[in-house]
């Protein structure tokens, strides 16, 4: 038997919110520490990597390692049945075909439930290395959205580069070019507002803007997002769950642009 109660469900909707456009379906695999998800998106471009602890859910309970395969797109639509403030209970027996998830509302005056068809998926769990990162930029996420949605109406790619000086995001397209440079600002009294670079090397790399206009739908998680570069590996874009976990993105450079850019 599985059941999670989460006070705050509208994290549930969230994540959904954040991941469906990438994930059509996915697998969640439950065990006693918590919910873990692993996946790649459609077109194998980038992974989406997340993880919520036992101890963030009021109630948690796990007496077997259960896989729920889900239609992501789907469960957004039972979502969206919840309010913002309902308490959300997802329950699952083992073996079982359905999960069935319960909105309550704070005042326990409405209760809903909704059965959910789970689906067969077959597979492989991925293994992310470790990596230790030249450049460690933690910024805003509004900031890093505005940032993305913006400069996407320039062009598809946008260039990234780390110095010690700040961060610039840069694009070229058939409009012209645009560059929005953000200074190192650690001195600001709230934490989530400050940019905050820890570099060990300079960084210089170009990635689709695209697929990071899907990453910032999680901005609502989280209001700062944590970018980890290197050369020739996956950006990860990071946004923690507070008391919770978290939810990564890696997507993998562009390497035909790179040359240009020298």
């Amino acid at each position: 038997m599985f059941e999670a109660r989460l006070i705050q469900g509208s994290m549930w909707k969230k994540l959904m919110e954040a991941t469906k456009d990438l994930l059509a379906e996915a697998i969640f695999d439950v065990s006693s520490t918590g919910i873990v998800l692993q996946a790649m998106d459609s077109s194998h471009v980038s992974l989406v990597s997340m993880s919520l602890k036992s101890e963030g859910f009021e109630k948690f309970r796990c007496d077997r390692n259960i896989s729920l395969g889900l239609n992501l797109p789907n469960l957004a639509k039972i979502l969206k049945c919840a309010g913002n403030d309902d308490i959300i209970t997802v329950k699952a027996a083992e073996e079982a075909d359905t999960a069935t998830f319960t909105f309550e509302s704070t005042n326990q005056e409405r209760v809903s439930d909704y059965e959910f068809k789970l689906i067969d998926l077959d597979t492989e769990h991925l293994e992310i290395p470790e990596t230790e990162y030249a450049c460690i930029v933690k910024m805003p996420s509004a900031e890093f959205q505005r940032i993305c949605r913006d400069l996407s109406n320039l062009g598809d790619s946008v260039v990234i580069a780390c110095t010690k000086d700040g961060v610039k995001f840069s694009v070229t397209g058939d409009l012209g070019t645009g560059n929005i440079k953000l200074a190192q600002s650690a001195s600001t009294d709230k934490e989530e507002e400050a940019v905050i670079i820890d570099m060990n090397e300079g960084v210089c790399l170009t990635f689709a803007l695209r697929y990071l206009n899907f990453f910032t739908k999680a901005t609502p998680l989280s209001g700062q997002v944590t970018l980890s570069l290197s050369p020739e590996v996956p950006l990860v874009v990071e946004y923690k769950i507070p008391e919770m976990g978290f939810l990564r993105y890696y997507l993998a450079p562009k390497i035909e642009d790179q040359e240009n850019m020298d």
